[in-house]
């Protein structure tokens, strides 16, 4: 018996694409034997057809067939030379590392209030109409105090939410002290109450019941036993 037989595949070559497995890879090294290039050809084409069978999950993108050949040339480990529809990948294309997508850090002193709020406070501190400033100033208030409820899940001043208002925006979106923001068990309770089919009035909202009486073909219709005996 010979010894290649019983080799174990830690021993053998890598896989280059574990998908097509071991034998599809020996299938490729042969073909890069084959001397005539038209038949070496026709069957990189053949090949093509297996590895379509093989890894149908790559026909989801429109270009499969433009992947199904780079796939060819990087498992015979870009040494393949037959006439490709699409031109050959290049090794250091395969081997370039991705960007590294830096972390963002802006630097937000109140991160509970999220980068957005910022953002949506300085704007509304350049407003110069007295009136509109305070009527965006109350309307961030109360998003505010949503969103440090939503962040920390427990009670908060508004006394504390007017202060970090003031200070955000450098003294321009100031709220009186007697100023009254929604309440906590309001701002909390209105997903819940939506979810369970009641309205955020406090009135439930009525189920559709079909009409026993109307119906003539519900057993528990009155009616129901008279018209069968009829």
């Amino acid at each position: 018996m010979e010894k290649n037989s019983l080799l174990y595949n830690t021993e053998r070559d890598p896989i280059t694409i574990s998908e097509y497995g071991r034998n599809m890879q020996q299938m490729i090294r042969h073909l890069m034997q084959i001397e005539d290039r038209q038949k070496r050809t026709e069957a990189a084409q053949f090949i093509i057809s297996v590895m379509a069978q093989m890894n149908p999950q790559v026909k989801d993108s429109g270009d499969y067939i433009h992947k199904l050949w780079d796939h060819l040339y990087i498992i015979s480990d870009y040494q393949l030379d037959v006439d490709s529809p699409f031109e050959p990948p290049q090794p250091a294309n395969q081997n370039t590392k991705p960007h590294h997508i830096e972390y963002q850090n802006n630097n937000i002193k109140y991160g509970h209030y999220g980068h957005y709020m910022a953002k949506m406070i300085e704007l509304a501190s350049t407003v110069e109409d007295e009136e509109t400033r305070q009527a965006l100033a109350y309307s961030m208030a109360n998003q505010m105090k949503r969103n440090y409820l939503e962040w920390n899940g427990n009670v908060v001043n508004d006394q504390q939410i007017i202060e970090d208002l003031k200070v955000m925006s450098n003294g321009r979106l100031v709220l009186g002290e007697e100023t009254k923001l929604n309440g906590t068990s309001e701002i909390l309770s209105k997903p819940v109450l939506a979810q369970k089919g009641i309205a955020t009035n406090g009135k439930k909202k009525k189920k559709k019941q079909s009409n026993l009486k109307a119906d003539m073909n519900n057993p528990n219709n009155p009616n129901y036993k008279k018209r069968k005996q009829q």
